[in-house]
Parts: C-alpha cells; structure tokens; sequence
C-alpha cells in the first residue's frame, strides 16, 4: 500500500503520513514537494472509536485498522510530516519505536501538547501561540505552481474557447465543520455568480467537489442562464478541470469554507471573490446546524481551550483586508490583487533547518 515519492535531492528518509482528508493529504505532499527528498507515503483507515483511543492511550496504532493500513516496520524514518487528529497518534508512536531519533513535522493543528512536536506549521483559523516550534503562515500549503497550470491550460483551453468572455471560474465546496452548504445557499451562489457574469457580458466555469451536497449543486446549476461549462465531481472522473479553471479564467469565485481553494485561487494573484457560507443570525436559528459536525464545532468554540478553536472567518478577512479578495457581491477595486508569499518554501526551509541543511 506504500507508495515512494521521487525527490530529486538526497535527503533524510521521510514518510508521509495521509488518511480520508484530501485537504491534509495536499497539504503533506506539498510541503515533500517542496523539500524535494525521496519519501514513502503512508496510508491509513481508521476505526470509527479512534478518538477515544487516540485521547486515552496518546501514542498509538489502536485508532488505525492495521490490516486495511500501511505496514509500519524498521527501518524507522528520520523524519515524519503528518496533518490531521487521527495520524497524531500513529507519528508519535513512530518516533518512539525509533527510540525518539524521528523528527515530527505537523501540519495544521495538533490536538497533542505542541511540545510534542519538532515543527507545527499552522495557518491563522487556529489559535496556537507563538513559540519555537510554531511557524505561523498566511494560507495553508499547496502544489499548485505556474508549470502545473501551464499544463492544465494547455489541456482544456479548446474545449472552453467557444465561451464568451471573461471566464469566470466557481469552485464550490461543501459542508465542513460548522458550515452547510444548502440548497438555499446552493441557489444563492448561483444566482450571485451568473449575475456576476452577466455583468461583464462573460460565462462561468462551475466545478464542485468532494464535499459538495448533490441536491445542494443541482440548485446552484438551476439558477444559471449565462453560458457555463459545468464540472460535477466524481471520485471515479478521468478528468478534472479544477487547475485548468484556474489558470484560464479571469476571475475566480470561490465558497470561503475552503481553504485549501481560497489559497490555490489567492495565489494566482486574480480578482477573487469569496462567497459567505455562513448563516445570517444565531446558528441555533437554522435546523440544518443540529447536525454533529456543525453541533460539536460550536459547543467546542464554546468549551474547549483557545488553542482547539477553529475559525477560518479569520483567514477570509485576512484576504479581503489585504486587498487580495472582496465578497462575492462587492466590486472588486481596479488595482491589481497582491501576490502571495510562498508560505510553501518558508515551511520547507524550516524543516530543512532541523536537519541543518
């Protein structure tokens, strides 16, 4: 089940642990990427109780189905890169099976006391504190480079070269932690958007994915009337116009829960606009929040400690203060969007410092 990742430099043996979360997983390969060394990925399936036996028992395999999971043997690695609460336990229990010699590098948030770690990088939706061994970026980390558009581009720009321009490109989400994305919200979006394009006399290049709500989709598609050139996600799809959307279009709109789209849209340095997913008033107000995910996000808001709270409304305003997004709805100013700093590279260098390289 393991897969190796070629890096074109020598470099500490490293493993890359990923799961279920495409989010997570993005996030891990991109940082490997930009290290450049030869790794072995490291999948897992997790068992439904993994969270009381991750809080229990601390380092651990007990929340992972070890015969549906990667083998986990000598020779142990230097370095791991994990992302995620349920490979916490399984990084941590690596690291003492190496007699405590592996570096652990976290990406996000850990819900482990950070002196676990050598190395969390983490993004403003968290609340960790400043300390050594906390590198704070603007956006969490991504693949997406010029080449890999260049190459998207050149794949899909036929096929979307009968639409009228600008091309505006609408990457939606879906639900994830306190956000659910409704039809109502679904249906909104659309309208807001093809009301953007008809504005500027262009089309719109839709694309949902993996978390997207089919009837919620299926609401937003009916509320369009400009040209479009639509994408339903698909685990099984052959092709996926994500990245040729954003190299080709002009403009991008994309739902504000995800930050993995904010930051890939935001990098390319093009008007973005951000689309609210939130609810309007108390959050009790609205049935479709007495769910588990949106119901144990606001009561953890509420009762955990600071440093478990999640807010990604803070990332959000980050990019519209800056100047590098407005909300979906607002003109965009006439100056052009600032580019983004590569938090990527920032990371790299970081890990490469525990190494001393």
């Amino acid at each position: 089940m393991d897969e190796s990742v070629q890096g074109g430099d020598a470099g500490p043996s490293t493993w890359l642990l990923t799961g279920h979360k495409a989010g997570d997983n993005a996030q891990v390969r991109a940082l490997a990427e930009a290290l450049g060394w030869p790794c072995s990925v490291k999948r897992f399936r997790y068992r439904r109780y993994e969270l009381l036996t991750n809080r229990l028992l601390g380092a651990t395999l007990a929340g992972i189905e070890r015969t549906a999971s990667s083998e986990l043997k000598p020779p142990w690695p230097q370095l791991v890169i994990s992302a995620g609460r349920r490979n916490e336990p399984v990084a941590r229990w690596i690291r003492r099976q190496a007699g405590g010699s592996t570096r652990l590098v976290h990406i996000g948030r850990p819900w482990a006391p950070l002196g676990c770690y050598d190395l969390i990088v983490t993004t403003p939706q968290y609340f960790l504190p400043d300390q050594p061994n906390v590198l704070h970026n603007h956006l969490p980390l991504h693949s997406v480079s010029n080449e890999s558009l260049a190459q998207a581009a050149g794949q899909w720009r036929a096929r979307l070269e009968p639409l009228p321009r600008p091309w505006i490109a609408l990457l939606v989400g879906g639900d994830s932690g306190p956000f659910v994305f409704t039809r109502q919200k679904g249906r909104v979006l659309g309208q807001q958007a093809n009301r953007l394009a008809q504005e500027h006399g262009g089309s719109l290049l839709i694309s949902s994915s993996a978390r997207t709500p089919v009837a919620s989709f299926a609401a937003l598609q009916a509320a369009i009337s400009v040209p479009a050139h639509i994408h339903s996600w698909r685990a099984d799809q052959d092709e996926n116009p994500y990245l040729a959307y954003l190299a080709l279009a002009d403009q991008l709109v994309v739902t504000g829960e995800s930050m993995s789209m904010l930051t890939e849209a935001a990098w390319t340095a093009k008007p973005l606009y951000i689309f609210d997913p939130g609810d309007a008033g108390a959050w009790w107000r609205h049935r479709h929040n007495f769910r588990f995910k949106p119901l144990s996000h606001h009561f953890a808001m509420y009762l955990a400690p600071r440093r478990m709270h999640r807010d990604v409304g803070r990332i959000q305003q980050q990019l519209v203060q800056d100047g590098r997004a407005v909300w979906l709805g607002e003109s965009f100013p006439d100056a052009a969007s600032p580019g983004m700093p590569d938090d990527t590279q920032r990371a790299a260098a970081r890990v490469r410092a525990l190494f001393a390289l």
